[in-house]
Formats: C-alpha cells, sequence, structure tokens
C-alpha cells in the first residue's frame, strides 16, 4: 500500500481515539519512523502530507537529510551515543532520547541553540529498553537546568511489546502522571508539556492515556 493510504487509516484511527477521550486530532503529531525504509520511501511519506520524520542511527539520519533538507522536522527517536552528537545536533529538531548526564553536557556543548529534548523513560522497567527509572526523572531534569541548550519539553518512553490493554494503558498512565507533576512546577528550562509514546500497535491507547507526540513506522512506511 502507499503511504498516503496507509496514513489515512492512522488519521482516521487517531480521529476515533482523540473522540474517545475528547482531545483534538491537533493535538497529535505523527512522526514517521523512516530508518528502516529507503530514501524514496520517506520522500514519499513527505509528498503524502507528513512533516515529521524519526530516525534513530547517525549515518541513516545524515543520509536522508542530505537528500530531504529541511522541509521536515527531524527527531532523533534512537539511543544517541556522546560522541555522535556533534554530527546530528544542529539538524535536529527534537531528541526523544534524552537519558543520562554525558549526554546532555554533550548536546549542550555541540547546540548552536536550544534544543528540544524529551527525557526517556523506562517505565516499564524492561533490561532491553534504555532510559531513566520512575524514581530518577525529577532529580535528572533538575541537574540540567543549568545547561542552557537543553529545554526538556516533554518525556517518552516505550511500552512493552504486548496485546496486554491494561498493561499498556498503566505504562502510558505513569507517564503522563510523571510529566504532569514536572508540568505543574512551570521550570523555566522544561516546560514539559509532551508526551512522546505509541507507536504502530499501540498508537491509539497512547492517544486515549495523553500521547502528544506518536512514532509510527511499519504501518505507516513499512
Amino acid at each position: 500500500m502507499t503511504v498516503r493510504e496507509n496514513l489515512a487509516k492512522i488519521t482516521e484511527t487517531i480521529g476515533q481515539a482523540c473522540e474517545n477521550c475528547g482531545r483534538s486530532k491537533d493535538e497529535i503529531t505523527i512522526i514517521a519512523v523512516t530508518k528502516y525504509v529507503t530514501i524514496d520511501r520517506a520522500r514519499e511519506a513527505v509528498e503524502a502530507g507528513i512533516k515529521d520524520l524519526g530516525e534513530n542511527r547517525k549515518d541513516e539520519f545524515l543520509e536522508k537529510y542530505e537528500a530531504i533538507g529541511d522541509d521536515v522536522s527531524w527527531h532523533f527517536i534512537g539511543s544517541l551515543q556522546s560522541r555522535k552528537v556533534k554530527d546530528v545536533i544542529n539538524q535536529v529538531t527534537m531528541i526523544h532520547s534524552l537519558d543520562r548526564k554525558s549526554l546532555a553536557k554533550e548536546i549542550n556543548k555541540r547546540a548552536n541553540e536550544p534544543i528540544q529534548c524529551f527525557v526517556q523513560v523506562n517505565v516499564s522497567e524492561e533490561e532491553s529498553k534504555h532510559g531513566l527509572q520512575m524514581e530518577e526523572v525529577e532529580e535528572f531534569i533538575d541537574l540540567v537546568k543549568n545547561y542552557e541548550n537543553i529545554r526538556v519539553v516533554g518525556l517518552m518512553t516505550m511500552a512493552p511489546h504486548t496485546d496486554d490493554e491494561e498493561k499498556l494503558r498503566g505504562v502510558f498512565r505513569q507517564l503522563r502522571a510523571q510529566r504532569d507533576r514536572i508540568r505543574d512546577k512551570h521550570m523555566p528550562h522544561a516546560p514539559c508539556e509532551y508526551l512522546s509514546m505509541g507507536m504502530s500497535n499501540d498508537y491509539a491507547l497512547a492517544i486515549e492515556e495523553g500521547a502528544t507526540h506518536i512514532r509510527i513506522g511499519s504501518s505507516l512506511v513499512g
């Protein structure tokens, strides 16, 4: 199927999810995760109306950035090694995987202007996943307050790969509650308005639980 056809189905699902929880579709940003597809397929997504692309590896990101440029907003959604920050930092709009002091320090050093960052949280506490533990989040956000080139715009998590709807909702609700606590502190460096959560298999549930940025790969671009 074409990306345009896939996007029409996803948009319909988003509309239903928003209706279920009393939200507006305008609150949702669709990030097309293009990490496993060709430049042509990524271009097809842009032509279909996608304005945000997500990559998780430096080399693939740079290849697509060179081909597509600033026609879209670029999201770095994978774990980012500190030594690779200098290669991508001034081309990306948002980083979804800030999870340690060394990375924060390098971003702050290399960025030409403040970078919008999501702090990654391992809500499900799976060993295979990156991210801070829930109890570490507030201390970490306080720690980066003196880094003038870091702006914590929200929290990000990856839910377990499961069909257990209540388990998924539980993860999303925990992240939303943590986001609310931080947002309500009204810290200038950490407005923490957004929630990056939900992928191809669970984005409708994530939206119902408060997601603002959903990361869609297989069901959108393949």
